[in-house]
């Protein structure tokens, strides 16, 4: 008979939640295999795991044994299939876009009016107020990248409000613009994943809290971590590898969930801070410590960056949104003094459960905020996601405004038919890029909502060459010579690609270019200076990048998303 598997924190055994999450996901079509697998000390698994069909719907896991890793990245995945997590980012086409549902069955539309307001029906006064505080967001910007389908106007899914079980809809634009993934899970009961999602909320809104403060956190007395001897192991192994690791108590005297473990490099200085939640002690330490080596080994903990002294640096968003993705910002010299801003406190707040949502939700509405839940069950699997406005955004409000997704839905038919545009419409789309102010080294792929192959120019393609590929299509001389100039300094750009445009720059400076020929082909070769003239001369267009069209014909990649995407929709 075999033995069975329990962890703190979750309402079935490991064995049991691996044999029917695998099951289930072969169900529905999704054939998982374990890509790699890690564990560098003892105490501490990490596993990647993806669909064999589609290699870019993965997750990863975490835990102190094998089976945990397995159980946490499988539940991973189906809080992602779950969710529309794995499609956040990308265009679902217009035959998606105009079925009964895009997104949910339950979903709904508000039309687009012919002024600019927000529909009354989406949110709530307060949350009107919250997310477009001075009036200046259109309501135009909350049509949703997937399906770009402005006729239709405003999707919109519906959230419970906690506090008193009212519904709330919630655009598809905001939810994909300033959460992503942030309080998401999937769990064997609802309670169960509701307090990871919760807990992933507080982790994450504390964590940013104390980077941005520079807050030092009192250590954890080794007497402390002798209680849990598997912790104690790993922190033990790492140390004897050689790392300086500090066991912070990161509650902030006892308030909130959330546990800190930060690693120190002496071999080049770096620092690399983790952080773990839960209303239990244990487990949330647990978290912290599995994390900081979730799908790294020992020889990879390299190249961190060294402490800051600049706090404004550190509290920066971009360097909070780079700890919110892999934790390796730049944590500030005053989080590692010896003497604390709060004193240790041996805290935990519950002990099942049931006990640990309601504290979690309780600690919430402590805070004046309200909880937005959104369940899920049509995959045979509980999940949710869970918002709390003013607490559990990832990217500031303000990006609805200035950095809102959507910008990309009026540029994407043009770009995608690139190809087949006449010279007015190139006029006009060039115009258009010009007027929105995009930054040139946004990719034009994640711009419009593409998934590029990896080996295609659509992968490499930047707002700033786009710009220059339309110069030269219609003989703008001065935006081409502001297009090589930027692509002279952008290095990221492949070397054969951009020797062409030196060489164009490099005509276009040259009056008459025939007396110099010879030197010229010694110097970017015979054929770039072809295809260098050909592009000035127009004779050829956009470097022979094909034009896939609004279905993303031969783009394999986005074609295995979108596959995966209607083996769901089958199932609801």
């Amino acid at each position: 008979m075999q033995t069975e598997s329990f962890i703190a924190g979750k309402d079935a055994s490991l064995e049991s939640s691996i044999s029917s999450m695998s099951q289930k996901l072969e169900t529905l079509g999704f054939h998982i295999e374990e890509c790699s697998w890690l564990n560098p000390v003892e105490g501490i698994w990490s596993v990647h795991i993806r669909d064999k069909d589609c290699p870019l719907m993965f997750t990863n896991g975490k835990g102190a044994t094998k089976q945990a890793a397995l159980a946490s990245a499988l539940g991973e995945y189906f809080e992602r299939l779950s969710c529309n997590y794995f499609w956040t980012h990308y265009y679902l086409g217009e035959q998606i876009a105009n079925r009964d549902y895009t997104h949910y069955p339950q979903e709904q539309w508000f039309e687009l009016g012919d002024n600019t307001e927000w529909p009354t029906e989406l949110l709530t006064p307060e949350l009107h107020q919250f997310y477009n505080p001075e009036g200046t967001i259109d309501a135009e910007m909350l049509v949703d990248l997937n399906s770009g389908n402005i006729d239709r106007g405003i999707c919109a899914i519906p959230y419970t409000r906690e506090r008193d079980g009212a519904t709330v809809w919630f655009p598809v634009n905001i939810i994909g613009n300033l959460y992503v993934s942030n309080g998401m899970s999937a769990g064997n009961t609802p309670k169960e994943a509701r307090t990871q999602a919760l807990s992933e909320i507080f982790e994450r809104q504390i964590k940013f809290r104390i980077i941005a403060e520079g807050i030092c956190l009192p250590d954890v007395p080794e007497a402390v971590i002798a209680r849990f001897p598997r912790i104690e192991a790993g922190v033990r192994a790492l140390r004897a590898a050689g790392f300086g690791i500090l066991v912070k108590d990161a509650s902030l005297g006892g308030q909130y969930p959330v546990m800190n473990v930060t690693l120190l490099n002496p071999n080049d200085q770096g620092c690399f801070s983790s952080f773990g939640a839960h209303p239990r002690f244990e487990i949330a330490l647990e978290r912290a410590l599995t994390e900081l080596l979730q799908g790294r080994a020992l020889d990879a903990l390299g190249d961190f960056p060294e402490p800051g002294h600049d706090l404004d640096e550190i509290a920066h968003q971009q360097n909070l949104e780079i700890h919110f993705v892999d934790s390796s910002g730049i944590i500030s010299w005053q989080f590692l003094g010896d003497t604390p801003d709060f004193e240790f406190c041996d805290w935990n707040f519950s002990t099942t459960t049931e006990e640990d949502y309601a504290w979690l939700v309780e600690r919430v509405h402590a805070e004046n905020k309200e909880i937005y839940i959104a369940d899920f069950t049509h995959l045979g699997v509980y999940a949710c996601r869970i918002i709390v406005p003013g607490m559990s955004e990832i990217y500031p409000v303000d990006d609805l405004e200035w950095e809102n997704n959507s910008v990309g839905n009026d540029l994407r038919s043009p770009i995608l038919h690139l190809t087949d545009l006449d010279d007015d419409e190139c006029t006009d789309l060039l115009a258009a890029l010009n007027e929105l102010g995009l930054a040139d080294q946004r990719p034009v792929a994640g711009l419009i909502g593409l998934a590029p192959d990896a080996d295609s120019v659509w992968k490499e393609l930047r707002v700033g060459e786009l710009k220059t590929l339309l110069a030269l299509a219609i003989g703008d001389e001065e935006s081409i010579r502001e297009g090589c100039d930027w692509i002279r300094h952008f290095e990221q750009l492949k070397e054969p690609r951009r020797r062409v445009y030196r060489c164009i720059e490099s005509l276009l400076n040259l009056e008459d270019a025939t007396p110099f020929t010879h030197a010229l082909q010694q110097l970017y070769g015979a054929e770039v200076l072809v295809q260098a003239k050909a592009l000035l001369n127009k004779e050829q267009r956009f470097f022979g990048l094909h034009s896939p069209g609004m279905s993303m014909e031969g783009c394999n990649m986005h074609q295995q998303l979108l596959t995966a995407y209607n083996k769901l929709s089958a199932k609801i």
